[in-house]
């Protein structure tokens, strides 16, 4: 990206390249696989690293799989943080996400400066894994709460009511919500442009069913 380049930043051909020279190094990627390439693949993070750095993966992945990685990464002395965020595109652009963390106490804390310059809440929730664990309950009640949106937004539509109007009395009640502030009006314009992906959530729904599965959940609107 030529932007990133007005501000000095060097590039590596692999993420070997990345950990050779670096003491904390994030990686955001889409899935549990990825992931998994990105650090323990040919030239991955793993066989350029060394003991004492740290790793912290803002992607969305299982929180099995990241229990799994903290482990294989600790026996060569590197720490871990799963820290997936939340807060959508906007959220990204203004440095505002959510972040929710997992990992040892001392790892959380040597990440936070870092995550600070991406989020404004960075909150350690527990082991390593509970970071993704939150991001999966997370991303539940987004799911439902879109639904429930898209549908009154669809009912006061049909009803002839003015829709903005509508939006804006609701925005301060009950059913106030990040979605319905900031996704209705892209239903109301039927526009929808490039941003989260349909396919990525439903790829974290699929995440939140295993770990209910593993708990012994239903969790119906999910389904």
């Amino acid at each position: 990206i030529p932007a990133l380049d007005d501000h000095g930043v060097a590039r590596a051909s692999t993420p070997a390249e990345v950990a050779r020279v670096s003491d904390i190094v994030v990686v955001c990627v889409s899935d549990t696989p990825d992931v998994e390439a990105v650090l323990f693949g040919p030239d991955g993070l793993a066989s350029g690293a060394r003991s004492g750095q740290l790793v912290i993966d803002c992607s969305t992945i299982s929180p099995n799989a990241t229990r799994d990685f903290a482990s294989r990464l600790a026996d060569a002395g590197i720490d871990l943080v799963d820290a997936p965020v939340s807060g959508g595109s906007e959220g990204a652009q203004k440095a505002t996400l959510t972040i929710f963390c997992g990992g040892e106490g001392a790892a959380v804390e040597r990440a936070r400066p870092v995550l600070a310059a991406m989020g404004k809440t960075i909150t350690h929730v527990g082991p390593s894994g509970a970071g993704q664990a939150v991001k999966a309950v997370n991303q539940v009640i987004l799911a439902g709460t879109y639904l429930g949106v898209a549908e009154g937004v669809v009912l006061a539509m049909k009803a002839g009511l003015n829709v903005e109007q509508v939006v804006e009395a609701l925005g301060g009640g009950a059913a106030q919500s990040w979605v319905l502030a900031n996704r209705s009006g892209r239903m109301l314009a039927n526009d929808y442009p490039l941003g989260f992906k349909v396919a990525l959530h439903r790829k974290d729904l699929g995440i939140a069913l295993e770990l209910a599965r593993s708990t012994g959940v239903d969790l119906p609107v999910t389904e």
